[in-house]
């Protein structure tokens, strides 16, 4: 299967665009989240060098920031770079659990491989399995307790696109009833409609209580 950054920029942009004034934007080194200004009229969610798997996860934190937290540059975190000694690299990997679990959710609705990060090369050793056991276990928690709406509202959009089960190609279309480039064109209009509507129902699969600076919309 293939996973064309232009597609999800499309599908993104397409749900989100109308009604969060939020794009996604390829970037280069450093992934960053910028709150619309005078000169932008969108808040930007930028992800590093155009790759598929930085863009999911930088749009998982999006989906997780409350309504404060998408005024500020990056939400008003601060990043903690690579070097970490253990007990900052414990604090880092306290926080990403969350986000990256929904970035498996992602993956996994577009039929992706999903592999945790927690890169700290200059750093203390990381255990990379104990950590893939609690981002996996935040995902089996979020099935069961509701998914944010937003991020709800993405994997609605992914699983529409990039189905294939039945007789179906990229984008829902049946084999046989469209060149490929209307395909895509019908299957991203289909996926963007599929998100709005869960947008507009403003509900998740399940009711999840709110935590602090964490909302639905």
């Amino acid at each position: 299967m293939t996973h064309d950054i232009e597609d999800l920029i499309a599908l993104f942009d397409g749900v989100f665009a109308p009604g969060y004034r939020t794009r996604l934007v390829r970037g280069g080194d450093e992934p960053i989240y910028l709150p619309a200004d005078a000169e932008h009229e969108f808040h930007r969610i930028v992800f590093a060098h155009g790759f598929f798997a930085s863009a999911l996860h930088e749009v998982s934190h999006w989906c997780i920031a409350g309504e404060s937290r998408r005024q500020q540059e990056d939400y008003g975190y601060w990043y903690e770079p690579d070097g970490r000694d253990a007990g900052r690299q414990a604090d880092f990997e306290r926080v990403e659990i969350a986000p990256q679990a929904l970035e498996s959710l992602f993956s996994e609705a577009c039929g992706k491989p999903f592999q945790v990060s927690v890169d700290n090369l200059d750093g203390v050793e990381v255990d990379r399995r104990a950590f893939s056991v609690k981002v996996a276990a935040r995902a089996r928690r979020y099935r069961s307790e509701g998914i944010p709406l937003r991020a709800q509202a993405l994997i609605d959009a992914l699983e529409v696109f990039y189905a294939t089960e039945g007789g179906v190609t990229k984008g829902g279309v049946t084999k046989g009833d469209a060149t490929e480039g209307d395909s895509t064109g019908q299957g991203l209009e289909k996926a963007v409609a599929a998100g709005r509507r869960r947008l507009e129902a403003r509900s998740a699969t399940r009711p999840a209580a709110r935590a602090a600076d964490v909302d639905t919309a």
